[in-house]
């Protein structure tokens, strides 16, 4: 009896089996960032107007500073947290569900006309749930990418189209001055906590037996001040957010007061320049410095408040525009700087201290100070919209020249390319 052959499959190339799951790797992380985006988007960019319909301008700039406060408590504890505790996936997890809770009370809040000390604190409240999300999100998201030089740009652009699907959202549900911008964020919270359950847990290096109340609460990161190019980093980063922090409470009124009806929508475009921008962020880092691709990113900032202070519809879209190519060539660059030039089991830590400086040091700064710049702008006929604007692009003239003085690119451990 003839013995038949068997028809085994082939074998499968391990290069095949590796760029599949490559892909799904990728997919994840663009997910995730997408999602989350989305979620940061109908809550942060619709808040000033939501605010100055229910007669609550007079918290404004504290409202928006509420972030500012969070940023010196929460990031530092969860990026510890997460590089020595917990895996950086159950604390986002937790951290998520958290945040949509209180955006809903907040977002009740605000419908219901509570107390503005009450609105006011369940802001904060979300805030201190929401602040470290970002940083443990990109520690996820750089744990597991083969190339960050390369492939962190694109991805990290997903978010940024994500934060544009949100003002989208906001903008066709009508709710550009309603809560239910709020419970539409809170939502999307949701779903990011549970969009956690598909992401692999990362391992944490093994806590120390003993840990200082320094260590527990972050404050070690601090150490990373003492390399010079990583203090000026850190610097540029927080004064450059200072004079940023204008450009959400007071671009969303000025376009009304132009006839730009559903603001969210508009104030989207500047995503457009991001998402360019992120996509050839990988060739730039490859080809220039990173002082002169920080350098390039405040001048844009420079040219686009200079741009908004021309005071007409199409000056300020095109200073709109600009945020995009400004925002990405700076806060982009210098996450990637971190990933590059910080040990492992700091990089958490590194990315909280980044949004502590960001987030902490200059939006702190930022929210007042331009609360109090806009209304020292502020007169009986209107805005002087030339001089408040004026004013920020002069801050960020003065960033940039500290930056290429203080700079020098030293680093042994990043590439000569982009040293």
């Amino acid at each position: 009896m003839p013995v038949r052959a068997c028809n085994f499959p082939p074998p499968v190339s391990p290069l095949r089996v590796l760029t599949t799951i490559r892909r799904v790797e990728y997919a994840e992380l663009t997910a995730l960032f997408f999602i989350q985006g989305a979620a940061l988007g109908t809550w942060f960019v619709p808040l000033s107007t939501v605010l100055d319909a229910h007669g609550f301008q007079a918290i404004k700039p504290y409202a928006f500073a509420t972030s500012a406060v969070a940023a010196f408590i929460s990031p530092l504890i969860f990026g510890a947290m997460a590089d020595r505790h917990a895996s950086p996936v159950k604390v986002l997890r937790g951290l998520s569900l958290a945040t949509a809770a209180a955006m809903a009370l907040a977002s009740t809040a605000i419908k219901l006309h509570w107390t503005p000390w009450l609105v006011l604190a369940l802001i904060q409240l979300h805030a201190l749930c929401s602040s470290p999300t970002w940083s443990i999100s990109s520690t996820i998201v750089f744990a597991r990418l083969a190339d960050a030089q390369k492939e962190f740009g694109p991805i990290r652009a997903m978010a940024t189209l994500g934060w544009m699907s949100g003002c989208w959202l906001v903008s066709l549900l009508g709710a550009d001055t309603s809560p239910l911008a709020g419970y539409s964020g809170a939502m999307i919270w949701v779903v990011v906590c549970g969009f956690t359950f598909l992401l692999p847990v990362l391992e944490t290096p093994k806590a120390v037996e003993r840990l200082t109340w320094a260590q527990r609460f972050g404050l070690d990161a601090l150490t990373l001040l003492k390399n010079r190019d990583h203090r000026v980093v850190f610097i540029t980063i927080a004064l450059f957010a200072i004079p940023l922090c204008g450009f959400y409470p007071y671009t969303p009124p000025h376009l009304r007061e132009l006839g730009l009806q559903r603001t969210s929508a508009w104030m989207s475009l500047g995503q457009i320049t991001e998402i360019i921008a992120m996509f050839m962020l990988g060739g730039l880092l490859l080809r220039w410095r990173l002082k002169w691709i920080f350098a390039c990113g405040l001048a844009f900032g420079v040219v686009r408040f200079s741009l908004s202070a021309i005071n007409g519809k199409e000056w300020l879209l095109a200073g709109v525009i600009l945020h995009g190519c400004s925002f990405t060539l700076v806060f982009i660059t210098a996450q990637i700087y971190l990933d590059q030039r910080v040990d492992a089991a700091w990089r958490a830590r590194a990315q909280a201290l980044m949004a502590l400086m960001n987030g902490g040091v200059g939006n702190l700064i930022g929210y007042l100070g331009t609360g109090w710049w806009f209304a020292a702008c502020a007169r009986p006929a209107g805005t002087q919209w030339q001089v408040f604007w004026g004013g920020l692009a002069v801050v960020v003239a003065a960033v940039l020249t500290y930056f290429l003085i203080a700079y020098h690119g030293r680093g042994a451990s990043l590439p000569r390319r982009a040293a």
